[in-house]
């Protein structure tokens, strides 16, 4: 009756019907009723909540199948609250019972209440079942010590899938990778989930490389991806600009799935034709992609912009807006970065002014900083300065970095001195200000200022992020930091670069006896 009404007076009345009749009703049908009335309004939660107050002879079948609703329709509080009632009614929780309010905890960040449930699991000697001990595993790898979360693991009884990969990722994000690598190898059956969560754990904590190698053995254990794998092995692989590695993912996507990409991994493939700086490339997967949102148009923009092409991403905009997409925070953020990086000002001032009228909500600190940083790299440091103290909040340490960056580019050294006063007071330890401000000095020509600037670095001690850079060779990555030794090659890439150095020399002596014979 139920499924064939979905009509929430209708079933609200049969409700009041079967509730009210002097016969007993059945208690399967209570958990239908609270159900039905979720399908149509938020606010019927009151409702349910009555009739789970109201019902004398609930037992824990029916009891456990309402809060189970309440935490799939996100009511956590809710389920937690008509928990406490089933024990005030002396009915006793089951292994399902505790795996659903765990897990409402979890996603509440109460891990308060989640410690007390999982420990009256102990008590009750469920805390070894694999639904409760999965569920109590999540509250502990999300929000408390990866330690307790494997103290949680090896309670449970006949681990499962989920409950390794919960593991894994716990250890992942809390970069105990070998660790991670362990437990994946000694799980004794691995299914494509747990190598997804492994791919997109080691992506996310900047070791791309290595997930695409995961991934690649993946395949060689002839475990078939899906398309999440896909997306998050073409993130990987964007990451690190292998070109070569992404075509042939993109090859073996279009073999496994042909062209009706879906659009996350056609989002995916658009990021990573896009970082590798292949634009045509990344508009044809565009163009050829079905159901775009926000996310398709927004990668395409972004990515012109990174790629200096401000013209293009201000046409791609526009055909946005006439598709009748609505554009979002990060749409705009990529298109005043677009502006900035083409030296388009006047264009970036343009839409910045549209938006801050129209969607002033969609304008974040980052939008405001972008605007400075444009200004700045533009050396219009007037109007920069004007922007930043015309701002309705207090300017942060990107501020000033903006406007010290651009002062760097068109030599400013006294508002650069400003600037890197104001980065070093809201961050002493701060060594990208240093650097920035002593290369404005030299650029300026005032050599000796900037040596003082680089020997303060050096007596403060403070460690600077080392330049990186990488090629692709042979479909392997090579990366290199700045003064590195590791690389098995060492010898020869420094012999190869010291011929290459020395005939740059030549060359440049050649030329200029050239010129004085002339």
């Amino acid at each position: 009756m139920f499924r064939l009404n979905p009509n929430y007076r209708f079933s609200r009345a049969a409700a009041a019907t079967i509730f009210n009749n002097e016969a007993h009703y059945p208690l399967f049908i209570v958990p239908k009723v609270a159900n039905t009335y979720f399908c149509f309004s938020s606010t019927s939660f009151a409702d349910a909540r009555k009739l789970f107050d109201e019902m004398s002879d609930l037992d824990v079948v029916s009891s456990t199948s309402i809060i189970g609703t309440f935490s799939k329709q996100h009511l956590h509080k809710e389920a937690i609250y008509l928990f406490t009632r089933m024990l005030f009614n002396n009915i006793r929780p089951t292994e399902f019972t505790f795996g659903t309010v765990i897990h409402s905890s979890t996603l509440l960040k109460y891990l308060n209440i989640g410690k007390q449930l999982h420990g009256c699991t102990i008590k009750s000697g469920l805390n070894s079942n694999v639904f409760v001990g999965s569920a109590s595993l999540d509250l502990y790898s999300k929000l408390s010590t990866i330690e307790e979360a494997r103290k949680v693991f090896e309670d449970t009884h006949q681990p499962n899938v989920v409950s390794y990969t919960t593991l894994i990722s716990g250890y992942i994000k809390n970069k105990r990778f070998e660790d991670a690598l362990r437990l994946f190898e000694e799980m004794p059956e691995r299914n494509v989930v747990t190598w997804n969560a492994m791919i997109s754990g080691f992506s996310q904590t900047g070791y791309n490389e290595e997930a695409v190698n995961i991934f690649i053995e993946m395949l060689r254990e002839r475990v078939m991806p899906n398309e999440s794998t896909f997306s998050c092995v073409i993130i990987a692989a964007a990451n690190i600009g292998a070109i070569g590695k992404g075509r042939s993912l993109h090859g073996y996507v279009f073999k496994c799935l042909g062209d009706k990409l879906n659009v996350f991994i056609g989002n995916a493939l658009i990021s990573f034709y896009a970082k590798c700086g292949n634009m045509e490339d990344s508009l044809l997967v565009f163009d050829k992609l079905r159901g775009r949102n926000v996310v398709s148009w927004n990668a395409l923009v972004c990515g012109y912009a990174q790629n200096g092409r401000g013209i293009e991403a201000i046409e791609l905009f526009e055909r946005m807006i006439v598709s009748g997409l609505k554009p979002n925070d990060v749409t705009i953020l990529g298109m005043l970065w677009a502006c900035s990086h083409a030296g388009l000002v006047t264009e970036g001032y343009s839409y910045f002014n549209k938006v801050r009228h129209k969607e002033p909500n969609l304008l974040k600190p980052e939008h405001y900083g972008c605007m400075v940083d444009m200004l700045a790299r533009s050396g219009r440091f007037k109007e920069a300065e004007e922007f930043i103290q015309r701002l309705p909040f207090e300017p942060g340490i990107g501020f000033w970095k903006a406007l010290l960056g651009g002062c760097q580019i068109h030599s400013n050294v006294k508002l650069g001195e400003f600037a890197a006063r104001k980065i070093m007071a809201l961050d002493p330890e701060d060594v990208s200000s240093y650097i920035m401000l002593s290369n404005a000095y030299a650029a300026a020509g005032r050599w000796e200022i900037a040596s003082t600037v680089r020997k303060e670095i050096k007596e403060k001690q403070m460690k600077r992020i080392p330049g990186c850079s990488w090629i692709e060779i042979r479909n392997k990555v090579h990366v290199f930091l700045n003064k590195d030794c590791k690389h098995c090659q060492i010898d020869d890439i420094y012999r190869v670069l010291k011929i290459c150095i020395q005939h740059s020399l030549d060359c440049e002596a050649l030329s200029i006896l050239m010129e004085f014979s002339i």
